[in-house]
């Protein structure tokens, strides 16, 4: 599987920051074309900024980062954006339209998609989401859940190759959460996207092909979930949490009962349980 993403080196400080202290430290990671990677790390570990590196709205120290074989540069910042879509935490901060339709409209105009072929773009866009009812609607107006399938919709229209997360479901309730990943997980069967989650969110990540680990600035570790879920209370010493199913088993383990080694998801655990309580 051919490499979309490729980071090598890179080394990144913010211009109040002295010559020897460095946001991100050296880090080095491939994403294949079509893989879903979750990037997990504490607040301030440096995840987003990684995140701003890749599609050029911050520029490195030093090191290099490859979208799609081309290597991001000042000359190439604008082709590679086009390559890229972004969800913010805040959706607030990306919205531009007066309307919900304007807005996901919005990158169509600026890359001087015909009338007709935007109409139906942003059309079919919304009704992706179910947000189709609420077109004419205010972005202001909307609730938080409905202001993240926005600007998915602006996404699925613009039709990027690839999707950055930027912790896009932290300021959602559980189900607005789950509304927006079981979205994205739709868009991606559809169209093979490549999808890079920036996130805190263990549950999130569980999600993803791969994980990688990001604390004070460095790559510190990267596996499939499982491999990493495993770790269960290191996690914690990473600024993490538990999976809920690893919470659950390590409950379990305090009160004398004889869990599996193993890392479970949710499902996994909840056959154990139904098979431990049918052979008793």
């Amino acid at each position: 599987m051919s490499q979309i993403i490729d980071v090598a080196h890179l080394n990144y400080r913010y211009p109040q920051q002295s010559a020897d202290d460095l946001t991100l430290k050296d880090i080095s990671f491939s994403v294949a074309d079509g893989e879903w990677v979750a990037i997990v790390g504490h607040n301030g570990s440096g995840k987003s900024t990684l995140a701003k590196n890749i599609n050029g709205l911050l520029a490195p120290v030093s090191g290099t980062v490859t979208v799609d074989g081309q290597v991001l540069t000042e000359k190439t910042v604008w082709d590679i954006r086009k390559k890229i879509g972004m969800v913010f935490q805040n959706p607030d901060n990306q919205f531009v339209g007066a309307t919900v339709e304007d807005d996901v409209a919005f990158s169509l105009e600026n890359q001087g998609v015909p009338r007709d072929e935007m109409l139906t773009r942003v059309h079919d866009a919304l009704a992706q989401v179910n947000m189709d009812q609420f077109a004419t609607r205010e972005p202001a107006r909307l609730s938080g859940g409905q202001k993240q399938r926005v600007a998915l919709a602006g996404m699925i229209a613009a039709r990027p190759r690839i999707l950055i997360l930027d912790e896009a479901t932290s300021m959602l309730d559980p189900q607005g959460r789950y509304d927006v990943l079981k979205t994205i997980q739709q868009m991606k069967a559809q169209s093979d996207l490549t999808v890079l989650s920036i996130t805190h969110d263990i549950d999130e990540a569980a999600s993803a092909n791969r994980v990688l680990v990001v604390n004070d600035g460095r790559l510190v570790e990267e596996g499939k979930p499982a491999e990493i879920f495993k770790h269960g209370p290191a996690l914690i010493k990473m600024g993490l949490d538990m999976p809920y199913a690893e919470r659950l088993k390590a409950a379990l383990k305090r009160q004398g009962v004889q869990v599996p080694t193993d890392y479970l998801t949710e499902k996994g655990m909840a056959d154990w349980l139904w098979q431990l309580s049918s052979n008793k």
